[in-house]
């Protein structure tokens, strides 16, 4: 069987076509009535009759040397307009209105890392500029894409990221310790100050000479970078007692709450070296998203330390220095307020 029109329902909102406006033409040289039309379409009558009003115009026929005028219902007219009226219905570009706060992103982009979304959110909460002078975190971003600015897409850190649509877990093999599923549901909330995530970033010689030991605070996302001597069980033991000496054993009970680690050969005595100072627990096989925090603050390291560059030449002073750019980097999930507010915050209120 044959329909004239078709039977699935029409989105609300939604304007005519090029083929509809065809279709409509052909249906008025049939004689159908406009509730008709409006019918086979699936509009409201009134659509129909708003449509003819805009898209008639005056015709010209010359038949022997007279000129007969009628008007008549044009579908390329109605186009044709209807795609002008679109072009100039959209908000005017502030482009030129911001361009004092445009060359502010700029300037913190380049010599302070700050993310597109990081200069809006701390500009509206110092109240820098007025909303007529700064633009939105979306708009900043298409003035990217658009190549309007010095700044552009390969210069973002995370501008294409990919999300996994299933989540996979393995059974450890090796038990080093306490597993995540035995860790406290309200962990996972972060409404607690206190819980860790370790790991190491290696340099150039695959963890066999000097390598970062990080561990990141879940709740404030304040950051702790340390040099050790290497990717080995004893040289992060040496630095976890390294820490718990600089903290205080005291302050450091208090502080340290619990730390999740992954099942790297370097973790194997994480647990045995923090006994009676916190709780470790130890994610599953290839699962970098059960700690993905500390995930993320290893990206931010790579930004200054990239891949297989070798991490001799780094001393004490430089780790420092990127550990204080972290800390001190304002993060939108904290109110545009930077870690190391946050956690001086939460530490005094655990200390006192």
């Amino acid at each position: 069987m044959t329909y004239t029109h078709s039977t699935i329902e029409r989105r609300k909102g939604k304007h005519l076509t090029s083929i509809e406006r065809g279709k409509i033409a052909g249906w008025l040289e049939e004689a159908l009535s406009h509730g008709e039309i409006a019918r086979r379409i699936g509009v409201n009558r009134q659509t129909i009759s708003n449509e003819l009003a805009r898209g008639t115009v005056e015709q010209v026929r010359k038949v022997n040397g007279i000129k007969h005028f009628s008007m008549k219902y044009d579908p390329e007219f109605a186009q044709n307009r209807y795609e002008i009226k679109r072009q100039n219905c959209h908000r005017p570009c502030k482009f030129v209105q911001v361009r004092s706060f445009l060359a502010y992103f700029v300037k913190l982009f380049k010599t302070a890392d700050y993310a597109p979304d990081v200069v809006v959110g701390t500009t509206k909460r110092t109240g820098l500029f007025s909303p007529e002078e700064m633009v939105c975190t979306t708009t900043l971003y298409k003035y990217i894409d658009a190549q309007l600015l010095e700044v552009r897409n390969i210069d973002l850190n995370c501008q294409v990221s990919r999300k996994r649509t299933k989540k996979y877990t393995r059974k450890n093999k090796k038990v080093l310790g306490q597993s995540i599923e035995e860790r406290p549901a309200h962990i996972e909330e972060r409404q607690e100050f206190g819980h860790f995530e370790i790991d190491t970033v290696i340099g150039k010689r695959g963890g066999a000479e000097t390598t970062l030991l990080t561990l990141t605070e879940r709740k404030s996302r304040f950051e702790i970078i340390r040099l050790i001597d290497g990717k080995d069980a004893d040289s992060v033991a040496y630095g976890i007692r390294q820490l718990i000496k600089e903290y205080g054993s005291r302050s450091f009970k208090r502080l340290f709450k619990t730390i999740t680690s992954d099942n790297g050969s370097e973790f194997t005595t994480l647990a045995a070296t923090l006994k009676g100072y916190c709780e470790v627990y130890f994610t599953h096989p290839y699962t970098s998203c059960e700690r993905g925090t500390n995930e993320n603050h290893n990206r931010m390291i790579r930004r200054k330390i990239p891949k297989y560059e070798s991490l001799e030449q780094y001393g004490r002073k430089d780790i420092q220095r990127i550990e204080d750019g972290m800390n001190d980097l304002p993060r939108r999930i904290l109110g545009y307020q930077p870690p190391r507010q946050q956690f001086e915050q939460e530490a005094f209120i655990v200390v006192s």
